[in-house]
C-alpha cells in the first residue's frame, strides 16, 4: 500500500477550517501573516494538506496556551526545516542503500587532485601518489584512551 502524502494539497479552506477546528476567516489570517501557508489552485483558492491542519491545530494549541504570534510562527518555521531535513536525510539514504546495492564491496575511494571520486576494489592501490584515500573500516577500533 502506498504512503499518504502529507504534502498533498487537497482539503479547501471550509474542509481545513472544520478539520482545525477554526474558522476560516482564521485561516485566512492566518495566511497573510505566514503562519500556515497553502498552495494555490490556478484559480487562486487556498488548498491545505494534512500537514498544514496539523500545524493549524498546533498553531491553536500554543496560542491558547499564551504563545505569542510571532513565536509560534518561528516555531512553525523551524519544524518545516526540520521536516525538510528529515526528508532530505531519508532520501541521501536511500541512495546510499541504492549505491551499495549496485557496487557490493567497494569501500574504498580515492580523491584526485581535480576533485574526481575513483571507487576502488579492497585492496587495490591509488592510481597516483597525490591522490587521498578515504575509507571506512570494516570494523570500527574502539576509541584509544
Amino acid at each position: 500500500m502506498d504512503e499518504i502524502d502529507e504534502d498533498a494539497p487537497i482539503f479547501a479552506i471550509a474542509v481545513a477550517a472544520e478539520l482545525s477546528g477554526m474558522h476560516p476567516q482564521t485561516l485566512r489570517q492566518y495566511d497573510r501573516l505566514g503562519l500556515v501557508v497553502p498552495a494555490r489552485t490556478r484559480g487562486g483558492s487556498r488548498r491545505y494538506s494534512t500537514r498544514h491542519v496539523e500545524q493549524l491545530r498546533e498553531v491553536a494549541k500554543l496560542s491558547s496556551e499564551g504563545v505569542s504570534l510571532p513565536a509560534i510562527a518561528r516555531l512553525l518555521l523551524l519544524e518545516e526545516q526540520v521536516h525538510d531535513l528529515t526528508r532530505r536525510v531519508r532520501d541521501l539514504e536511500q541512495q546510499l542503500h541504492a549505491e551499495r546495492q549496485t557496487r557490493p564491496g567497494s569501500r574504498v575511494f580515492a580523491a584526485g587532485v581535480s576533485g574526481s571520486v575513483i571507487t576502488l576494489r579492497a585492496g587495490a592501490r591509488v592510481p597516483r601518489a597525490t591522490d587521498v584515500v578515504l575509507y571506512r573500516p570494516r570494523h570500527p577500533q574502539p576509541p584509544a584512551d
